[in-house]
């Protein structure tokens, strides 16, 4: 064996060397291992031919030897699958072994074999090990499950697998219920109920660091049906958050931040909640650099969500000498968003001091550190402008640079505040040689031209080198110069001609020349017009410009402790294959929407994904253009283009602007994915001949007659906010859709939180599944002023483009006004779209029931509902939704139903009450079956409010 082992060593004849172990095998079978390990080591060099070789060793008991074999078969299984094949009855026989290590052994490698074949003879060792009695091998079949699932999902659910797996939670082993709740987090599919969980959380106490971990995270997968239950979880949580685990107090975190959705503020134990949040996360930054900075970036999303945590630990982020760049870069921007007029002034000291450090990156971000404080807290900003001014004093380059940055954006925030300045900016001109600052200088002369006596030589002197500027330093420029002419026409003729000649003659930047022959139309045609343009008031910069976005951050705030918040990306933006992985939110929040439970939660037919995903995230192309068709409205019988409220926001729609025709349904061309109901579904409903006769049973039914009352209003839900201030330059809407005396209409609160004025309002749907466009144009006919609100009725019709939407429900909304173009999108409650001729005839209802296919049948359920079938009849009546038939079976009251949607869809329903029980079963039947979920959420909402 010693030749054989220097032999190895030395010989690189892969023949050679199976022969040998072929030939020395059999007379040292106990010094086999040595040789499999040879064998492992060399598995670089793709041996294949040593593989019935290797699986002959699966037959030792040495438990070493038996690891290596199944080390070495898990990495070429994949690449010999017929091969493999092979070794299916030794795995089944270790799966019986009296050895428990090699029963788990032998379950977790056939689960790691990635191969058809194998997999089809893992379900019964995998069924009888997740059944074993030792807890080892239980939790280790309850891992191979998951690995399973991520092979043959189907055969996980046929097998019931999963069925197994809940029955594990509760297992008497906390270290067994631990492998299961890892589960959920790869394909949520086991269900996460109030005894489980309690289940899990028994078990926190009881697991390793890691354990806690992944119960953790798995409970940040559920959804609490109630502000009690999420108060009940968080208290159970707590203790975690003093746990000497970074992983495990900011799971914990992550628990707790999504759980305080669910609280209502006013509520003394949210307030105790979020004191004891802030000690752990300080604790955290007193780790090694490099836990500090994960700790930091995900405070960052903490502090963007809810800054009251930490509003009293501002001194915490103060810079330290010795701390890495990446540390300190991470703290400052923190620093700046706990920054308030309390702890302003303490701020800004310590800003000061940063600038004068000799790390470059440093200096530049805290000085642009001490501009964001100017902009957002407005006490402050005389203060900042003065330190800037010192730091501009000292004459160091790259700070003078970045302070007149800094300054640009001080006089957008406050115009006509702090022009005294402008003459010490101007003294450094000569000193700039950075893009950035150079077009902040040149902006700055532009704007304040009139009050510059040399405005025009100041900026003739970058005229000179036009062409070896950056391309922002040529735009500034160009418009600097257009705005001088106009505010001195007699004195920069010649400049303002030039700068236009360098733009569209010499120039080979598209950006550049289209601008310049924009102003060079403008001033040639009608030079008032071209003033209103150019020097028209401008909006205020917003408070915070680097600002998550809301949706986005929610969702970050989902996946804390995760790399997604160390990136500041969701998974699917850097992680492969991410088409799978689920997009998660945060719950509604305590109030917002419903009062009572949301119909998203309560019905298991509805997934909550379908719920929450309306709002587009980051990466989304609702805010695109090219996306959202802003071209020429659709025509409204009786009504103009002149007088349509869905007007061109952009003056000639996308269609004229890249010359082709978009497909938007205009002057008589079909929407692209216009016809998205199947083939079957006629436009007007066309149910089957009655038959000639109808078995007793069915026609039992219709012993009771039902009247169609006048409908006095159906059910309307509470207003929420469809587009924030923050996210639309102060203008904030909130609405919500109703439908009365057979017109429906989308009632809005438009909201001015900005400092100026907002005028010239229009609005524009994007298309949609049901054809939803305004009847009328937006009636806001007198400003918005600062601080003011005007409510806001605007009728709709569905004869606008049709296109199939996700959830079917969603609307896409642009709104225009004075500033700027702003898109948002919310969900139409289906009742709105219930017309009032939806009562069917009674044998036409039996007929139509029959003929429906049995496969379009979906059942819903709908608890906690404590009403009699005539009010349940009654309050559905209201949203056009009629009772055909009332029927009393064994107890049970029977109520048959049908309702008809704008665009001809029939909707049977048949809802079963039993009397003294809450619960009701809610059958619906449609041949476009993707509605009834939808419906189901009208019947929940009405029923439950």
């Amino acid at each position: 064996i010693l030749g054989i082992t220097a032999y190895l060593s030395i010989v690189s004849k892969l023949s050679l060397i199976i022969s040998i172990i072929k030939e020395r095998s059999k007379y040292f079978k106990e010094k086999c291992s040595d040789l499999i390990c040879r064998v492992i080591i060399a598995s670089l060099s793709k041996i294949f031919s040593l593989f019935p070789d290797v699986v002959n060793c699966m037959q030792t008991d040495n438990l070493e030897l038996k690891k290596l074999v199944y080390l070495y078969l898990m990495n070429y299984a994949k690449s010999q699958p017929d091969m493999a094949i092979m070794a299916v009855n030794s795995f089944v026989k270790d799966c019986e072994d009296p050895n428990p290590l090699i029963r788990a052994l032998a379950v977790r490698t056939m689960g790691c074999i990635r191969v058809d074949k194998i997999t089809e003879y893992l379900c019964e060792p995998l069924r009888k090990c997740l059944k074993d009695e030792d807890p080892y091998v239980r939790k280790t079949a309850a891992v191979c499950v998951a690995k399973l699932h991520d092979i043959n999902a189907q055969m996980v659910e046929d097998q019931g697998f999963l069925d197994s797996l809940r029955d594990l939670i509760a297992d008497s082993n906390p270290m067994v219920g631990l492998s299961t709740s890892c589960f959920p987090n790869h394909c949520n599919l086991l269900d996460l109920n109030p005894q489980n969980i309690n289940k899990l959380l028994t078990a926190l106490n009881e697991c390793t660091e890691w354990g806690q971990i992944f119960i953790l995270d798995c409970l940040s997968n559920y959804n609490p049906k109630d502000e009690r239950e999420a108060q009940s979880i968080c208290e159970r949580v707590t203790p975690r958050l003093s746990h000497a685990n970074s992983a495990v107090v900011l799971s914990a975190v992550k628990v707790l931040m999504k759980f305080l959705e669910l609280l209502p503020k006013e509520l003394d134990y949210y307030t105790t909640l979020l004191k004891k949040l802030s000690p752990p996360l300080v604790t955290l930054l007193s780790g090694e650099p490099e836990v500090q900075y994960v700790a930091l970036r995900n405070i960052n999303l903490i502090v963007q969500k809810r800054p009251e945590i930490l509003k009293q630990e501002i001194k915490v982020f103060f810079v330290k000498y010795n701390d890495p760049i990446y540390v300190k870069l991470e703290k400052l921007d923190i620093m700046i968003r706990l920054a308030s007029q309390a702890n302003i002034a303490q701020v800004l000291a310590e800003l000061k001091e940063y600038a004068t450090e000799v790390d470059v990156d440093f200096v530049r971000k805290a000085v642009r550190a001490i501009g964001r404080c100017a902009i957002k807290v407005e006490q402050s900003a005389e203060r900042c402008v003065s330190t800037l001014l010192d730091l501009i004093q000292t004459k160091v380059n790259y700070v003078v640079q970045e302070a007149i940055v800094v300054i640009r954006d001080i006089f957008r925030k406050y115009p006509n505040k702090y022009e005294s300045i402008i003459a010490t900016l101007c003294e450094n001109l000569d000193s700039l040689d950075e893009p950035d600052a150079r077009a902040a200088m040149i902006w700055i002369v532009g704007e304040y031209a009139e009050r510059i006596d040399n405005a025009d030589e100041l900026l003739e002197s970058f005229l000179e080198g036009f062409h070896d500027e950056s391309t922002q330093v040529q735009l500034t420029l160009l418009t600097a110069i257009v705005k001088l002419f106009l505010k001195k026409p007699s004195e920069t003729q010649e400049l303002v001609q030039q700068v236009l000649s360098l733009a569209t003659q010499d120039s080979d930047n598209p950006d550049l020349r289209d601008r310049g022959y924009i102003y060079w139309r403008l001033l040639s045609t009608d030079p008032v017009t071209a003033k209103e343009v150019v020097l028209s008031e401008k909006p205020l910069i917003s408070e915070e410009t680097d600002l998550i976005e809301p949706t986005l951050l929610d969702e970050l705030i989902c996946h804390i402790g995760s790399l997604a918040s160390v990136y500041h990306k969701p998974p699917n933006a850097f992680v492969e294959g991410s088409h799978g992985i689920h997009r998660k939110h945060l719950p509604i929040q305590h109030g917002s929407i419903d009062t009572g439970e949301s119909p998203v939660s309560a019905g298991p037919a509805v997934p909550i994904e379908q719920a929450q995903s309306v709002i587009p995230s980051q990466g989304d192309l609702l805010g695109d253009l090219l996306n959202l068709d802003l071209g020429p409205p659709v025509n409204v019988p009786q009504v103009s283009s002149m007088q349509m409220g869905a007007v061109d926001l952009l003056g000639g729609g996308l269609d004229s602007l890249l010359g082709g025709d978009l497909g938007g349904g205009v002057g008589g061309s079909p929407a692209v994915g216009q016809n998205f109901i199947p083939s079957s579904v006629p436009n007007t409903f066309a149910p089957s001949p009655t038959p000639a006769a109808l078995s007793s049973g069915l026609n039992d039914l219709f012993e009771l007659s039902t009247g169609m009352a006048i409908s006095t209003g159906g059910y309307v839900t509470p207003k929420s906010v469809w587009l924030p201030a923050v996210k639309a330059k102060g203008l904030e809407i909130s609405g919500t859709f109703s439908r009365r005396q057979g017109q429906m209409y989308m009632d809005m609160t438009f909201t001015n939180k900005a400092l100026q004025h907002m005028t010239d309002f229009a609005i524009q749907f994007n298309k949609n599944s049901f054809g939803v466009i305004p009847t009328t144009p937006l009636p806001i006919h007198t400003p918005l002023m600062p601080s003011q609100s005007i409510e806001v009725s605007l009728p709709l019709n569905t004869i606008g483009p049709v296109m199939k939407m996700d959830p079917l429900n969603n609307l896409q909304v642009a709104v225009k006004n004075n500033i700027d173009v702003f898109y948002f999108s919310g969900l139409i409650p289906l009742n709105i779209f219930f017309v009032e001729d939806g009562k069917m005839e009674r044998q036409v209802f039996l007929a139509t029931w029959k003929d429906i296919p049995n496969e379009n049948e979906l059942q819903y359920q709908i608890k906690e509902c404590h009403l009699n079938a005539d009010t349940v009849s009654g309050k559905l009546q209201n949203d056009n939704i009629y009772t055909i038939a009332k029927r009393n079976v064994e107890g049970q009251d029977m109520l048959y139903q049908s309702l008809k949607l704008t665009n001809g869809i029939w909707i049977l329903a048949e809802l079963r009450i039993q009397p003294g029980n809450p619960n009701y079963t809610l059958s619906l039947k449609c041949r476009a079956p993707e509605v009834t979920q939808y419906v189901y959420q009208v019947y929940y909402s009405v029923l439950k409010n």
